[in-house]
């Protein structure tokens, strides 16, 4: 199995074309060697046709080319006809697509109207129940039966107007029979898709695309990692695009390091022909972010320096920590450890250090643990041969060498691996500084590509980032590129999900009220999520859940079980923390020094 042509070198990856709308009248083309396509999604109700012209109105202002609406009921499907005409009519052609969920009848009178039905194949024909049951080889086939009746309408709705699909799952949101068949994994997200697939081929209807979305990047690398390999291997005719993007992934910082890490890896790799940055912030932001992280591509991927005959030293299909021998990261007896199983360690340079030594208390959990000036680490150009000594001599790639960083951190794994060395590996952001600063939010977005790349394969014992000049800054980076890639928690997690026609409360003011109760509780993941779609799935590995149950009232979630429902909004932050503190999970903030 392989999901993409080479981990070394770019090649973007060769998918059919999809028509969305009238390419000659504002339409776009999908897929082949059209350049990846950015698109968002409003925040309003879907009924308020003022507020969700204008909305979309402002997202193509600022280079929005796909507008999703949701349309949870056929209600707001309908109202999608007076959306689009009043669109049409101020002489905006964008393509919209209607996010369904849950009501096959919605999507049959969005169809009428839209460009794109987006279904969910975890929840467009199942209701979730959560339920354990084991299914027979007959039952599970008697169960894809009553799929296929309820999809085929659609399908045929679909190849009569001459619409595209979008076959999107969700880490959140698998149906119970995917779920006791194949479990919470990229192998059920990915089957999940194929089933409603192999639906639409039936009939002869190709005009789709695919998404695999989780909040964890992770676990998204790994399933549309999957989702291509398997496309490969059913035939070539099964080229269709894919749809990138990390869900529920919060704001700001954290946010735009998720979706670098997620995204940003997919696209170094040739993968992608549309993409969507998630954040729970006002929607023409995400535009920002699409277009800084697709400009970075093209300087982070090896696009002119082929590597010949090598093999990745990682599994790309089931993420796994490359194992390497426990060492000092220096001479004192009280040095910290790295390798083996010791916490990813954060290292700076000297100048970092000499800015940022003097502020650090001893508690804070944000601080360097070792000066890059100081540590014997051997330098090595993985495009020379080389050898080393012992496994714990701490390597890492010299600068200057002509590779960007991804590809030469995976030669270099490569190398060591034919040596029979698993020697502990310091990751850098850059191989080199930049003779122009970077602009904090680009050095974000570089280092969290680069390095959260790297972790996600399993590769990297240390980490150092010097793109981002600020010394307080490039250590704060750091800490928050390993928490986005799940390898240290310093701080509360937050899964967020970017608000929507769905959410029951707003979005931004919530998250800002939980953080100010919660923000100091290291270690805890708490998930805010606007409705019930995809909220009890993505709250899976999180420790406890505020969920939008009914306009006004709140559900209250331990992982992915409802503990308290219908609390007033007004009350339900304070509820929240009482959950917490039930639970042992609770610390009171500590005073600051005025």
């Amino acid at each position: 199995m392989r999901y993409c042509e080479s981990p070394f070198n770019f090649h973007r990856r060769k998918t059919r074309e999809i028509v969305i709308g009238d390419p000659q009248n504002g339409g776009v083309i999908m897929g082949g060697d059209h350049p990846v396509v950015r698109q968002s999604m409003i925040t309003c109700d879907t009924m308020d046709t003022a507020a969700s012209v204008q909305q979309t109105l402002d997202l193509v202002a600022v280079g929005c080319q796909i507008v999703r609406i949701t349309a949870p009921t056929v209600k707001d499907a309908a109202n999608l006809q007076n959306i689009v005409a009043e669109l049409r009519r101020r002489g905006c052609q964008v393509p919209i697509v209607a996010d369904i969920h849950f009501k096959p009848e919605a999507a049959l009178e969005a169809v009428k109207w839209v460009e794109v039905i987006r279904v969910n194949p975890g929840n467009y024909a199942d209701s979730k129940k959560f339920a354990i049951k084991e299914y027979t080889d007959e039952q599970y086939l008697a169960e894809l039966g009553r799929i296929e009746e309820k999809f085929t309408p659609l399908v045929l709705e679909c190849l009569k107007r001459q619409r595209a699909m979008r076959i999107g799952t969700n880490h959140g949101s698998l149906s119970d029979r995917i779920m006791n068949r194949f479990g919470d994994t990229p192998l059920g997200m990915v089957e999940s898709a194929l089933e409603f697939a192999r639906i639409a081929r039936k009939h002869n209807f190709h005009n789709f695309k695919f998404s695999m979305k989780s909040s964890n990047p992770k676990v998204m690398i790994e399933c549309y990692r999957l989702l291509v390999s398997r496309l490969e291997q059913e035939g070539p005719d099964w080229n269709y695009p894919i749809h990138l993007g990390v869900t529920e992934a919060g704001e700001g910082e954290d946010g735009r390091i998720k979706s670098a890490i997620g995204i940003g890896s997919l696209l170094c790799d040739g993968l992608g022909d549309t993409i969507r940055v998630s954040l729970t912030e006002d929607s023409p932001r995400e535009i920002e972010v699409c277009n800084d992280l697709l400009a970075q591509i093209p300087l982070l991927a090896n696009t002119r320096h082929p590597i010949q005959g090598s093999e990745v030293s990682f599994d790309p299909f089931h993420f796994e920590r490359r194992k390497t021998p426990e060492i000092s990261l220096g001479e004192a007896v009280d040095s910290l450890r790295c390798g083996g199983e010791q916490l990813i360690r954060v290292v700076v340079t000297r100048s970092t250090w000499d800015k940022v030594a003097p502020k650090i208390r001893p508690k804070d959990d944000v601080k360097p643990e070792a000066v890059y000036e100081d540590l014997n680490v051997a330098e090595l150009d993985p495009t020379a041969d080389f050898t080393v000594n012992c496994e714990t001599q701490l390597v890492t790639v010299k600068d200057g060498v002509n590779l960007p960083a991804i590809t030469a951190f995976r030669l270099l794994g490569s190398k060591l691996k034919r040596l029979g060395r698993s020697n502990p590996i310091l990751l850098k952001d850059c191989l080199g500084f930049e003779a122009v600063p970077l602009e904090p939010k680009i050095a974000l977005l570089r280092a969290s590509v680069v390095i959260g790349s790297l972790l996600a394969d399993g590769i990297g014992d240390a980490i150092l980032v010097r793109g981002e000049s600020g010394g307080g800054q490039s250590l704060r980076l750091a800490y928050n590129i390993l928490q986005a890639a799940g390898c240290r928690s310093f701080k509360t997690d937050y899964v967020a999900c970017p608000s929507c026609g769905r959410t029951l409360f707003n979005l931004q003011t919530v998250t800002a009220r939980i953080k100010a109760r919660t923000e100091h509780l290291k270690g805890v993941k708490i998930a805010i999520m606007g409705c019930i779609v995809n909220g009890p799935g993505e709250m899976a590995d999180a420790d406890f859940g505020y969920v939008g149950g009914a306009p006004g009232k709140i559900n209250l979630y331990v992982g992915k079980t409802a503990i308290k429902f219908n609390i007033p909004e007004g009350e339900a932050v304070e509820r929240l923390v009482d959950l917490i503190k039930e639970h042992n999970k609770w610390v009171e903030p500590e005073l600051v020094a005025g």
